[in-house]
């Protein structure tokens, strides 16, 4: 009897995400976890997010006026942040849909300021595979929602389905982008004749979600945000991962835009957070 309880303890380890919570991201190209971190865990991370987004390298994006709205590569400037990629809330899930091992490609914060910039429609797979030389269309963008994301304060827009297209081929990088000179100089967005095409063909849905949730997407889902013109901050930390046989093969970005260290992430004990916050 105690072996078989310890079994299926260690089967629900690996396997967190419950059968429709799979279908659902197979199905749409993404999932939402509700309340996965506690408050005490979201209080931590946005500290930490608010401290690296201080940080006055180029990593930092910034809006007109001069306010931090983006960090690239922030688990390699913050233990806590860190610590996240390693949690195994992020870790089990990714490892059970992609069916391997993982490392981190990519991690960012997303601070959407009040009037913050649009983000174009896009896929995170057109620069990993164009730009990054990752080689298959095999990987998961993972949002940490550290603010509550209500239709009101900019939430992420995405097409249910538009995964199933893979790499869109129409794609182009835009030169007139306010940003052009930070992101979008890497950012291949999406035609306004094929995006009308893919809403007509799958309809476009919005993502909102509570403080301390998770969100699992495919990261060739064409998705966008639009200007928060709200006085609601929006902040929300990102964890893009890609199976260990499905690696960058160039290298024409800095580390903290994308991976050098592909080596397997092995995931802490659920208390790892909160041990950083006593």
């Amino acid at each position: 009897m105690t072996d078989h309880t310890t079994d299926e303890a260690t089967d629900e380890r690996a396997d967190p995400l419950r059968d429709g919570q799979v279908a659902e991201y197979r199905d749409r190209g993404w999932v939402v976890v509700p309340d996965v971190f506690s408050p005490a865990e979201v209080e931590l991370l946005g500290a930490a997010a608010i401290e690296v987004l201080d940080r006055p390298g180029p990593e930092v994006g910034r809006e007109a006026d001069g306010a931090p709205s983006i960090c690239w590569g922030m688990h390699l400037f913050d233990e806590r942040l860190a610590t996240l990629t390693r949690h195994p809330a992020i870790v089990e899930p990714a490892r059970q849909l992609l069916g391997n091992d993982i490392f981190v490609h990519q991690s960012r914060i997303n601070m959407k300021q009040p009037n913050g910039s649009i983000v174009a429609w896009h896929q995170d797979f057109g620069t990993y595979h164009r730009v990054d030389g990752v080689p298959e269309p095999r990987g998961i963008m993972i949002a940490v929602f550290l603010d509550d994301v209500t239709a009101v304060n900019a939430p992420l827009l995405a097409v249910p389905g538009s995964h199933r297209e893979g790499l869109v081929s129409t794609a182009w990088i835009d030169p007139s982008s306010t940003d052009h000179e930070q992101v979008s100089k890497y950012r291949y967005d999406i035609t306004d004749d094929t995006m009308a095409d893919l809403v007509d063909r799958y309809g476009l849905d919005v993502i909102t979600a509570s403080a301390g949730s998770l969100l699992f997407m495919d990261m060739t889902v064409v998705h966008g945000s639009s200007v928060n013109i709200s006085p609601l901050r929006r902040l929300l930390l990102y964890i893009n991962v890609c199976p260990v046989d499905n690696r960058g093969e160039r290298y024409e970005r800095p580390e903290y835009y994308a991976a050098r260290d592909f080596s397997p992430i092995e995931p802490l004990d659920p208390d790892c957070l909160i041990r950083l916050a006593a």
